[in-house]
C-alpha cells in the first residue's frame, strides 16, 4: 500500500516537470503567438457595405432623341394631317353609286376615240393639245386623271401648280396639277361629277396657256353631231 502511493507520487511530479517542460518550450518558440494570429487570420470579418450613390433621375428632352447629324439642324417633323390640295370651299357633290357602272364596249369607246381625233386636227394647231379617253378611274371612284407623260414633260410646268380647265361653255375649274404624279388630282372630280363623265368618253384638252386648257367633251353615248 505504501509502496503504490510512493509510485503515484513519483508519477504525478514527473507529469508536472514534463508541462512546465512543455510551457517553457513553447514560450520560447512563440507558440502562443502564432496560433492566436492562425485564429485571428481565419475567422471570417464581416465585409462592410458599400455605399451606393442614389441616381439621379433627369429628365430627358424628347424632341432630340435619336435625331441623326443629318437632321440635328432642322426643326422636328410635323405629323399632323394638312390637306394636300387646298382648293378653297369645296363644291358639294352626290356620291356616285359604284354598283351601277356602265362600261363602255369596244367599238362605242374606239368610235369616241376617233371622233375626238378629228375634232383635234380641226382645232388650232399652234396650241399643243392631246386626246383622253376616260375610264371607270377618271371618272368614278377615285378620280385621278393621269395625262401624257411626253405632254407633261414638254409643255406643262416642273413643278406643283392650280391648273384651270375651261369647258365649251367657257366655265372654268380649277385643279390641281402633280408634276411628279404627272396627273390632275384635287378639283378634276368637280370637272368629272358637273359634265356627267362616263367610262368611254373622249375628250380633247388643248393647251391655251401654260397652265390652262381648254377641254372638248366627245360623249361615247352621243350620235356624231
Amino acid at each position: 500500500m505504501v509502496e503504490s502511493k510512493k509510485k503515484m507520487l513519483a508519477y504525478e511530479e514527473s507529469r508536472l516537470k514534463r508541462l512546465e517542460e512543455n510551457k517553457k518550450r513553447m514560450e520560447e518558440l512563440n507558440l502562443s503567438k502564432l496560433v492566436q494570429a492562425v485564429r485571428t487570420a481565419t475567422s471570417p470579418n464581416p465585409s462592410p457595405m458599400k455605399k451606393v450613390k442614389p441616381r439621379v433621375k433627369q429628365e430627358i428632352d424628347r424632341s432630340a432623341v435619336r435625331r441623326s447629324n443629318r437632321v440635328a439642324d432642322k426643326p422636328p417633323p410635323n405629323y399632323k394631317e394638312v390637306p394636300v390640295e387646298p382648293l378653297g370651299k369645296p363644291r358639294s357633290y352626290k356620291r356616285r353609286d359604284l354598283l351601277n357602272r356602265v362600261y363602255a364596249d369596244d367599238e362605242d369607246r374606239q368610235y369616241a376615240i376617233e371622233r375626238a381625233e378629228q375634232l383635234q386636227s380641226e382645232i388650232d394647231a399652234d396650241f399643243p393639245s392631246f386626246v383622253k379617253p376616260m375610264l371607270q378611274s377618271h371618272v368614278t371612284g377615285g378620280f385621278w386623271l393621269g395625262l401624257p407623260v411626253h405632254f407633261c414633260n414638254t409643255h406643262l410646268p416642273k413643278r406643283d401648280e392650280f391648273v384651270t380647265l375651261i369647258d365649251e361653255n367657257e366655265d372654268e375649274f380649277e385643279t390641281k396639277y402633280l408634276a411628279l404624279k404627272r396627273g390632275l388630282s384635287g378639283g378634276w372630280r368637280g370637272f368629272a361629277i358637273d359634265h356627267e363623265l362616263v367610262d368611254g368618253d373622249a375628250l380633247v384638252f388643248q393647251l391655251i396657256e401654260p397652265t390652262k386648257f381648254k377641254v372638248y367633251i366627245i360623249r361615247v353615248n352621243q350620235a356624231e353631231d
